[in-house]
């Protein structure tokens, strides 16, 4: 079975793996598309301290199922489009026995800490097979980011009187941005790239601010009457963005991150402090989360050919990867297609 491998610093290539068997409370899923993400880039650049190399990447899925275990329930059925749920939950540690599974202390993620999906084949349990309706499996691959960004607007308990500043527009931060507008927050949109700027007010922004060119704060106070944001969503991960976040959160604000920082970040505390913020982390998914990005995707609303940059074949997803490391601010989503 052909699968894609990063083996090292920079080196992805072609393998051959064999085929998984397919277990009572399993499916095996054959895979249309699957979505290169920005954890598989870090792997790919040697920045990311989770992975297990070497490492088969992918989680970002749109499959259908091929063939359904004994035990599966009749709900799933071969010929389904799905999506899937890639983190693994212990069932014992403090997040799972707060039903906060997405934040499972002993986590796996498919590409991460075990073997991914990009292949032709995977075999998953059942419960992480989630149907996705009429939506393609070229939709499918989209679910998974956004939902990290819906989850996020979540921890925020974003409501419609809030002024929400999602701070980076790759696809975590499209979630955001849609999640907050469905809400009825008024939502700013940072980032340095007009061009995502313009798709983010397309997707449900009220403002955008270009961080490389304007005025961060003056803008924000122009925008909030002095106040600043209610709620700033961290969606980068690099030392500027964090301490922006602190820095322009009104006092009683909430503050979410979800970028991993690359080095350690320097923080004015007292604003913690003076301010009263509430600080928190948003990782993956729930769930209802991924429900809820289906049942956006589902409307019909969302640009998803303006999010998607590129569809390669396995064979070109080297180059692909090449060129998105070597610039990857312009990038939203490589999809590689498997069938």
């Amino acid at each position: 079975m052909k699968a894609i491998q990063i083996s090292g610093l920079r080196q992805m290539q072609i393998v051959s793996v064999p085929e998984q068997e397919l277990h009572a409370d399993e499916v095996l899923l054959r895979l249309e598309y699957v979505g290169f993400c920005g954890s598989d880039l870090s792997t790919y650049l040697g920045k990311n301290p989770m992975v297990k190399m070497p490492v088969i990447p992918g989680h970002e899925i749109g499959a259908v199922i091929e063939k359904v275990g004994a035990n599966v329930p009749e709900g799933l059925k071969p010929g389904m489009t799905v999506t899937c749920n890639p983190y693994t939950n212990c069932g014992k540690c403090a997040s799972c026995r707060n039903s906060r599974v997405n934040a499972c202390q002993h986590n796996e993620t498919l590409g991460v800490q075990r073997n991914g999906a990009m292949r032709e084949y995977i075999v998953l349990p059942w419960e992480k097979v989630i149907p996705a309706g009429l939506l393609t499996p070229r939709t499918c691959a989209l679910i998974e980011p956004m939902s990290v960004g819906f989850h996020a607007v979540s921890r925020a308990q974003v409501t419609d009187i809030d002024v929400v500043l999602v701070i980076g527009c790759g696809m975590v931060g499209m979630g955001a941005v849609v999640r907050s507008a469905q809400r009825g927050a008024t939502v700013v949109a940072a980032d340095i790239d007009d061009e995502k700027l313009e798709l983010a007010k397309q997707m449900g922004a009220s403002y955008t601010i270009n961080t490389k060119t304007e005025d961060v704060h003056a803008r924000l106070l122009e925008m909030t009457s002095g106040f600043g944001p209610d709620v700033v969503i961290e969606a980068v991960g690099s030392t500027q963005t964090y301490q922006m976040a602190v820095d322009e959160v009104a006092f009683t604000g909430r503050v979410i991150c979800i970028g991993y920082a690359k080095t350690e970040v320097s923080f004015q505390t007292k604003f913690f402090v003076q301010k009263e913020l509430d600080i928190r982390g948003s990782r993956n998914a729930q769930p209802s989360d991924f429900r809820a990005v289906i049942h956006y995707l589902e409307r019909g609303t969302c640009p998803v050919d303006r999010l998607i940059s590129k569809e390669v074949s396995p064979e070109e997803a080297p180059e692909a990867m090449q060129q998105w490391a070597d610039n990857p601010g312009k990038t939203f989503r490589i999809l590689v297609r498997f069938q």
